[in-house]
């Protein structure tokens, strides 16, 4: 199955946050820049994001600077069916049905003041996703000029494998850092590898549990990790981007900040070159045990 190309930057923004950083337009556009200055010119997104407010929070910023959408790559998500006080759902559920496919990616595009999205990831596994009929949802949004690119997020490698066989897709958006392990074991990087597809990966910092956490994991690797970046010369969360980016999938690391410094800190990842014993090192303490 031939993959159709699209060139992310390595580093990509994540916007998962964009409503608490409390940054009026001109913030909001001048961040960007920025980001665009550090080479990071992929923004990810998720309908959901913001309680569905935050795609549109960005949208403005492109409104107010529309010739920033040329120089970047706007991924999103949809699929997850979440209550709010406009969606009084019964319960949270997931949606891969295409009328709330197609409903969702095109509140996007409105959202971003947008006329094509370069990739879509379907944020869930749906258990009642029927394959066959995503993809003809798939082909219909790309034949109409919608989305570009398609990819899947948290998906197992057989859910993967399952869509990918009926539409090709881009990637796997997973969850991975020295706290949280299992992609390593579960097949998805095994897979991401096999198929030469690069994974994102989501929550590369812990959700801060890295540097605020208290447990006997976090401070295990804390402590593991403070000695290595100090040899290093670099930060905590410099390091730990450098410890995902060591892995051979070639991931693509997912900020979660407003902060430029903390951009920097995600691109000055490239230039860290970790070698197996820190790497593993680090494994070693985030499991509390020797390899096998």
């Amino acid at each position: 199955m031939t993959q159709p190309a699209l060139a992310l930057s390595t580093v990509i923004a994540g916007l998962w946050r964009i409503a608490d950083w409390n940054l009026d337009v001109a913030a909001r556009v001048r961040w960007i820049e920025q980001a665009l200055e550090l080479g990071i010119t992929s923004f990810d997104h998720a309908d959901i994001y913001g309680d569905y407010r935050a795609e549109a929070l960005f949208g403005e910023a492109l409104k107010a600077a529309p010739a920033l959408r040329q120089r970047m790559q706007l991924v999103s998500k949809c699929g997850i069916r979440l209550r709010s006080a406009d969606r009084p759902y019964r319960v949270n559920h997931y949606d891969t049905g295409a009328a709330y496919v197609r409903k969702q990616v095109e509140q996007s595009l409105v959202n971003l003041h947008t006329d094509r999205l370069d990739l879509v990831l379907i944020h869930r596994p749906d258990y009642l996703m029927d394959a066959a009929a995503l993809a003809d949802t798939f082909r219909t949004l790309t034949r109409e000029g919608k989305v570009a690119h398609w990819g899947v997020s948290n998906h197992s490698a057989s859910q993967f494998a399952l869509l990918h066989q009926h539409h090709p897709l881009l990637t796997n958006q997973l969850e991975l850092s020295p706290l949280a392990l299992h992609a390593l074991d579960d097949g998805t990087l095994d897979q991401a590898q096999q198929l030469g597809l690069r994974p994102m990966i989501w929550s590369p910092l812990a959700g801060g549990r890295l540097f605020a956490g208290d447990d006997a994991q976090a401070l295990r690797v804390r402590d593991e990790m403070t000695g290595i970046a100090a040899r290093l010369g670099v930060s905590l969360a410099t390091l730990a981007y450098g410890w995902i980016l060591r892995h051979p999938s070639r991931p693509y690391p997912i900020t979660g900040t407003g902060r430029v410094e903390g951009l920097r800190e995600a691109v000055a990842a490239l230039d860290v070159s970790l070698d197996a014993e820190d790497w593993y090192a680090i494994w070693t303490a985030s499991k509390g045990h020797p390899v096998p």
